[in-house]
């Protein structure tokens, strides 16, 4: 599968997509927010997920850096991410 997962590990965020895994303190998130244009408006995120024309860009807003989840599944996991940083 060359979908994007995304999971909760204690207290951080761990990012899986093919053979790259990415960890981020749910701490550190900021935000998590759609972006429409096709690569991205920060110019300096991190990207995962292949970015085809039809799929839709998710991106994590952290305190050290911005990452965009190119995905066709990003209200799930959009959903997935905001229950994680909601205080308990």
């Amino acid at each position: 599968m060359f979908g994007i997962f995304v999971k909760k590990v204690n207290s951080d965020v761990v990012i899986r997509w093919l053979l790259t895994k990415v960890t981020i303190p749910i701490s550190d998130i900021l935000a998590v927010t759609t972006d429409d244009t096709y690569g991205g408006k920060e110019k300096q995120a991190i990207r995962l997920g292949t970015p085809y024309g039809t799929t839709d860009r998710l991106v994590i807003i952290t305190k050290e850096n911005t990452y965009i989840l190119f995905t066709t599944n990003y209200t799930s996991i959009q959903k997935k991410l905001n229950s994680y940083i909601q205080p308990a």
